[in-house]
């Protein structure tokens, strides 16, 4: 099951609630992907060649939404576009760990 969190200077203050880690690893049905420290999904994804539809970068539109098979992720803001349990909005979130992403519908 997935799971989004609060942002790190949030999560320092929550009982229980990881914080990013320095390396993450995205894995996909295309491959691992290393994504950088501070870095969103979508700036990783897109630097390892894939093209996902996006509006925004900020989390408004929902456009870019992807499913999340495995692993947590966090915004650093709050997104205002409605993200169910299993997805996630790779233009504003980060890992918190190794995740795994379903990217067939982006294809």
């Amino acid at each position: 099951m997935s799971e989004a969190l609060l942002a790190p200077e949030r999560a320092a203050q929550t009982p229980g609630v990881e914080r990013e880690p320095a390396l993450a690893i995205i894995d996909s049905q295309h491959g691992p992907m290393q994504v950088r420290p501070g870095e969103a999904l979508l700036d990783t994804l897109e630097r390892h060649g894939h093209q996902l539809e996006y509006q925004c970068r900020s989390g408004y539109c929902g456009a870019c939404r992807t499913p999340l098979l495995a692993g947590k992720v966090y915004y650093p803001e709050p997104p205002l576009a409605f993200v169910e349990a299993g997805q996630c909005l790779p233009c504003c979130c980060r890992p918190v760990g190794d995740i795994t992403l379903d990217l067939s519908h982006h294809d």
